[in-house]
């Protein structure tokens, strides 16, 4: 099966497309950094099924980070049989920069002029027959987030075309001429073009299976630096930056912009004193509407479902296989009563505030925290996905490339509320003590993250570098999408937890029937007694290693009522969403972290969140005191 990668500089709508071409399959996010990862998928091109594999988004295949490796190692891996260059119509002066390191590769390319309408937008006009003469390949116009000029990708893709390579100042052609015959060699054991290996040796970067860098190529590396006064990777970056810039000013003319609100936003949003309380009334906007949502969504279902409930109770009677049935039934009501009328506005909502592009200005607004807590200003992407789940953004602190970073990074950012933590806010905390009570929690939670952040830049001490983070223009985000996006977040939902929901709901009464409940309960006193928590709270926090809204849902079965207040005190309820936001994260998050840090590093991450949690339950005990 051919193999088609779709390459582009962050934010260019690589995986808005990748979504339009193969089916909804990857999170399109509104601010770059989001694909961390190769996500493949399946489409018919010509009537011919090929593999589509969406890369992580590069500025350059000189590599800068471990996302940016997976992308260029992927394209040098000799799997890769077309590309699909996605360019941001809007930024093709930048964006050509890319185009013409790919062209280097010697792979068949499609040009993708993606955004067309931001291009017109910015007044940005653009000859699409000149740059596909002058690059030697077929170049398409397109705006993927409305699905217009799929059809004509399509029609393109069959007539790929290996590029023109980009040409530059005599001296660095020079260079390159006297690096080929070297690089032959390795190009021909590697699969790779001549030409490519010598620019890739030339820069300092050999591919891999090269003897590092022979002493006549640090000798053509040394006459060049000497020549050009700098690095001779930098003299290239400045001779494709000139390339990129002189192709823009033969394809494209820029006339007067279209000024409207999208441009004058800012001038709030992003205001020095007026942005921070706009930033809380958001958040308290965010957490009020999904607390009335989701009340008035749990109100319509939960009656209904419990009477379903104690009618199948009695009718299979009190054996110890009708208990366990009856339970099974409990976690399956219970995902759709307890968990999906808040999970789904919440989710709706995160996703209406990354399409609309305000969570990558919550970033740079967050930029000087990271700073104080020592970290790299790129914290901040890990953080904010972690709002909708803490396995993205464990991995993507792959953007970051200190090590430190990367632990400091994934240690904080495991503590952030993913959305199955949410739900244990929304549904425990909002919901019996107040939407002011769970906004308060989270403004905890972005306290101790601070907190726990400055305490660790002394155990771990470290200069994060400043942040350069791409602010993205404000769009009008399509129901489509959003509905989408919430869907392929939702089905996480339907695919493992409500399988885990039914199951652990099922052992649990097969736990209770045997009559081992009690013993389990005394077994995990040592955590819920000075946490102030009844001990039939314990086996509810345990359960919640699996999926953190597994916690409230077993609660609520292990007092044999959804209506917590008749079992917890107020104090209580705070005590135990904010221990379960803190405590160890899911079970997919450790494979993660595992994945990403190893296990040793994993366990210092699980025992520093676990102590954390214990701290803020004993703080929210004295708290709960007054209330």
């Amino acid at each position: 099966m051919r193999c088609i990668a779709l390459v582009g500089q962050p934010n260019a709508g690589k995986s808005t497309l990748f979504n339009a071409l193969v089916g909804y399959r990857a999170v399109a996010s509104n601010f770059p950094g989001t694909t961390v990862e190769l996500l493949r998928g399946k489409a018919l091109i010509g009537g011919q099924p090929v593999e589509v594999v969406d890369l992580p988004g590069t500025y350059s295949l000189l590599v800068g980070d471990r996302a940016e490796e997976l992308a260029r190692d992927f394209l040098t891996s000799g799997k890769v049989d077309a590309v699909v260059n996605v360019l941001d119509a809007s930024l093709l002066a930048r964006s050509l920069e890319l185009t013409l390191e790919l062209c280097e590769l010697g792979l068949p390319m499609v040009v993708c002029l993606n955004m067309m309408d931001e291009a017109r937008h910015k007044g940005v006009q653009i000859d699409a027959g000149e740059l596909s003469r002058l690059l030697g390949v077929p170049v398409v116009e397109a705006v993927a987030s409305r699905g217009m000029g799929l059809k004509e990708l399509l029609s393109a893709l069959p007539k790929a075309q290996v590029p023109n390579p980009p040409r530059y100042s005599a001296d660095v052609e020079g260079a390159i001429r006297h690096l080929e015959g070297i690089a032959s060699s390795i190009a021909g054991a590697a699969g790779l073009p001549p030409r490519y290996v010598a620019i890739r040796l030339l820069s300092g970067d050999p591919p891999p299976g090269a003897p590092g860098l022979p002493e006549e190529v640090e000798g053509v590396r040394e006459r060049l630096a000497r020549s050009r006064g700098e690095d001779p990777a930098l003299v290239l970056s400045a001779e494709r930056h000139a390339a990129a810039l002189g192709l823009f000013e033969q394809v494209a003319r820029v006339v007067h912009a279209r000024v409207g609100w999208r441009e004058r936003a800012d001038d709030i949003l992003m205001h020095p004193v007026l942005s921070y309380p706009i930033l809380l009334l958001v958040l308290w906007g965010l957490f009020w509407t999904v607390f009335k949502v989701g009340g008035i969504l749990e109100g319509l279902l939960l009656p209904p479902l419990e009477g379903l409930s104690s009618s199948l109770g009695e009718v299979l009677g009190r054996g110890l296989a009708a208990q366990t049935l009856v339970g099974a039934f409990q976690g399956l009501w219970a995902g759709v009563a307890i968990v999906l009328p808040y999970l789904v506005p919440f989710l709706f909502l995160l996703s209406l505030l990354e399409d609309v592009g305000y969570l990558p200005r919550v970033g740079y607004l967050m930029d000087a925290l990271m700073h104080r807590m020592g970290l790299h200003g790129k914290s901040v992407i890990p953080f904010l996905l972690g709002y909708g789940c803490s396995v993205p953004a464990v991995l993507a602190t792959r953007i970051l490339e200190e090590e430190r970073d990367r632990l400091v990074t994934a240690c904080l950012a495991v503590m952030v509320p993913c959305a199955g933590r949410a739900i244990v806010v929304f549904g425990l905390v909002g919901r019996f003590v107040g939407p002011w009570a769970a906004f308060g929690l989270y403004l905890l939670d972005v306290f101790v993250i601070a907190l726990a952040g400055w305490a660790l830049k002394r155990v771990l001490p470290g200069v994060g570098p400043g942040l350069i983070l791409e602010i993205p223009p404000y769009r009008r985000p399509t129901l489509r999408t959003l509905l989408g996006k919430v869907w392929l977040r939702l089905r996480d939902f339907v695919a493992m937890a409500w399988p885990l929901l039914v199951g652990t709901s099922a052992l649990f009464s097969l736990i209770g029937a045997l009559g081992w409940t009690e013993e389990l309960n005394r077994a995990l006193r040592f955590l819920t007694w000075p946490l102030g928590l009844p001990k039939e709270a314990g086996v509810p926090l345990v359960f919640g290693v699996l999926r953190k809204e597994l916690s409230l849902v077993m609660l609520a079965q292990a007092f044999g009522a959804a209506d917590l207040s008749l079992a917890l005190s107020r104090g209580q309820m705070l005590v135990f969403a904010g221990f379960v936001v803190f405590y160890l994260p899911c079970l997919a998050t450790l494979a993660a972290l595992g994945r990403e840090l190893g296990w040793r590093r994993t366990g210092l991450v699980l025992v520093f969140t676990t102590g954390v949690a214990l701290g803020i339950g004993l703080f929210l005990r004295l708290v709960g005191s007054f209330l």
